[in-house]
């Protein structure tokens, strides 16, 4: 085996407690996810998982697409800040 050597990385308090407790039911360390993680990352020649933005739901999904349709209609009602606060008053 290679010579080890130390490393330093700062993160969350919680997330360091909660990888802790997770990884020693897999029966690792800290220490041995990282040198798992770095292994696959070297294997894959990145990072061995997708990375990416989450996806609206479809709720959301369709909010934006309202919203944006709105922005678009020239004969969509707008709104001051004050009417619009009287309007939900009403």
């Amino acid at each position: 085996m290679a010579k080890a050597v130390n490393v330093s990385i700062r993160i969350d308090k919680d997330v360091k407690k909660e990888s802790e407790e997770l990884f020693g039911e897999l029966g690792l360390t800290l220490s041995a996810a990282v040198n798992v993680f770095l292994r696959q990352a070297l294997r894959h020649g990145g990072l061995p998982f997708e990375v990416r933005v989450d996806v609206p739901n479809a709720t959301t999904a369709a909010a934006i697409e309202e919203s944006e349709r709105l922005l678009n209609d020239p004969n969509a009602r707008r709104y001051t800040a004050e009417e619009l606060i009287r309007e939900l008053d009403s």
